[in-house]
């Protein structure tokens, strides 16, 4: 199990993704600088116990309302060869030393993990305990190979697309949060909680898993 340190990181989370965030095709927030804080999210394990795998949520209030994001983030002791594009930034860790933070939907422990999930063979944990499985994330599980094999990752303006299993699957990661009171039809589908303004929660779809169409 992955331990969580109670440390620093310089810069802090939030503000490697505050420089990192308007780049993005599915920010809304265009010629703004966002304003976030933590809203949530849940982590995964790495069963080698090198990369840090987590699902954060932030809530940006430069806008007229808030609005939630759903970010995938790995965290490497080293660069990640060839994924040059997806790093958000490196931070100082206080007791790991200089990590290197990527969008994870382009790092494949976090997607093989994610599909792990998916499957029923991963279980979510809390996102800043150590040792602690997460009941308030729910997974209708896929029945899909174990080996998915690389990914093709599109992002648009409705989020990020990853293509697997030789273009059979899609895998939607929903970036910019709504309210669900009912699941979508799909093979599977991950589903999460964040919190609101007002101090309470919301729940919704954080990624789908579909049969790709042909």
């Amino acid at each position: 199990m992955a331990v969580i340190h109670k440390t620093t990181m310089r810069p802090t989370k939030l503000e490697l993704l505050t420089s990192w965030l308007p780049a993005q095709p599915w920010y809304p927030g265009a010629g703004r600088e966002p304003e976030l804080s933590r809203a949530g999210g849940f982590r995964l394990d790495d069963p080698q116990g090198e990369v840090g795998i987590e699902f954060m949520v932030v809530r940006d209030d430069s806008g007229d309302r808030p609005v939630w994001y759903h970010l995938p983030l790995s965290y490497r002791a080293a660069p990640l060869g060839g994924a040059e594009q997806a790093l958000i930034g490196t931070s100082e860790h206080g007791v790991l030393g200089r990590r290197w933070v990527y969008d994870g939907t382009h790092d494949p422990v976090l997607v093989a993990q994610l599909f792990a999930l998916l499957q029923g063979r991963a279980e979510p944990q809390m996102q800043s305990v150590s040792d602690a499985p997460d009941p308030s994330v729910t997974v209708q599980a896929a029945d899909v190979p174990d080996a998915v094999g690389a990914a093709s990752v599109t992002n648009g303006p409705d989020g990020t697309r990853l293509a697997v299993a030789e273009g059979r699957l899609t895998l939607d990661v929903r970036r910019v949060l709504e309210p669900a009171g009912q699941a979508p039809e799909a093979q599977g589908h991950v589903i999460a909680t964040w919190q609101l303004s007002d101090g309470g929660e919301s729940r919704g779809v954080f990624a789908v898993l579909s049969r790709a169409l042909r």
